[in-house]
């Protein structure tokens, strides 16, 4: 049966070869810190069943296994950080098409070059209704169980490869220029890549430590949330904070919700706690728009796109970030009391 882990040694693997690829290349000036850190980074994704059960057998027991997996991998992390923050990665020749061969390439295919991207998306729709449509289907793949995000997954991955093979049969390019695209694109991107990763386990350590107790306790005794309108601007713009703060409104929302929306707006104030989600979500991605933070969104398409402002997305979005986060406090204040 197709396991979550073969998509993770997929990654893995690319890392890996990327990592190889930057460490042929003279012409990069950092080519073995730049290796290391991709090659740090496709180790990570490898780490599996198999690294548990290898650990167990060295520690003597399961749970000292995992003590060191865990302490291993975070080790790891710490080196590519260090890498990172020591500008470590830096970009080095990817045997390209000059500009010339570039606009004769896209003046040819016009319109096409939309399709590879196109695909992906097609792909995906297509892979989730049949499984979840075609009887049998699913659990041929998958097995017996709930396998809705497996699922997502595996037909996204399988978009991206259709989405390869289009490109490659447009282009007219080899496979490994492919991988040297990739590598370009990672270098471009830099540490921001891994970002999402550590936001999202912030995020949990967040909640574990009891933030949301700890907000809940300084609003109460620091704010005036016995006044409705209080009590909502602190919600929307707690939101938006610490959004900017951790990169993502979904690692926030249950933070802030525990701290202030269900103890004060709905317990307190006998709010509408659907209304208060939708909106403090949405107050959460006000603050998406306006934090470095949020790299697969603000700094990830200024590298990409080569701009000279790394936070020029950012700039540009800041006057819609605080619009928007206005207009939420009266939209809470007025719907969730209906």
């Amino acid at each position: 049966m197709f396991q979550q882990q073969y998509l993770f040694w997929l990654a893995g693997v690319i890392l890996l070869i990327v990592a190889i690829m930057s460490w042929r290349d003279k012409a990069n000036p950092r080519r073995l810190t730049t290796g290391l850190f991709w090659g740090l980074y496709g180790l990570v994704f490898l780490i599996g069943d198999w690294a548990y059960s290898l650990m167990n057998q060295f520690a003597g027991s399961a749970a000292e296994g995992q003590r060191w997996l865990h302490i291993s991998v975070g080790v790891l992390v710490v080196i590519m950080a260090l890498i990172a923050g020591f500008g470590g990665v830096k970009l080095g020749r990817y045997h390209q098409r000059t500009d010339e061969q570039r606009k004769e390439s896209a003046s040819r295919l016009g319109n096409k070059l939309f399709l590879p991207a196109l695909s992906i998306p097609v792909v995906t729709v297509i892979g989730v209704l049949s499984f979840n449509n075609i009887p049998g289907l699913k659990e041929a793949f998958f097995g017996e169980g709930n396998h809705s995000t497996l699922i997502t997954l595996f037909s996204m991955t399988v978009g991206c490869i259709v989405g390869w093979l289009v490109a490659l049969k447009l282009t007219r390019e080899a496979p490994a220029q492919s991988l040297q695209e990739a590598r370009r694109l990672l270098d471009s991107i830099g540490w921001a890549f891994i970002l999402p990763q550590i936001l999202a386990t912030l995020g949990l350590l967040f909640t574990t430590a009891g933030v949301g107790s700890a907000i809940s306790h300084l609003t109460e005794s620091y704010l005036a949330v016995d006044n409705r309108f209080v009590a909502v601007a602190t919600y929307v713009i707690g939101m938006a904070l610490l959004t900017m703060v951790m990169g993502n409104a979904f690692a926030a929302f249950p933070i802030v919700t525990a701290g202030i929306g269900i103890p004060i707006l709905v317990l307190q104030h006998g709010g509408n706690p659907a209304v208060m989600a939708a909106i403090g979500m949405f107050s959460g991605y006000c603050g998406t728009l306006m934090t470095p933070m949020a790299a697969n969104y603000n700094l990830v398409p200024a590298a990409l796109l080569e701009l000279p402002d790394r936070n020029g997305v950012i700039k540009a979005q800041l006057p819609t970030g605080v619009l928007m986060l206005i207009v939420n406090v009266f939209l809470l204040y007025f719907l969730m009391f209906l």
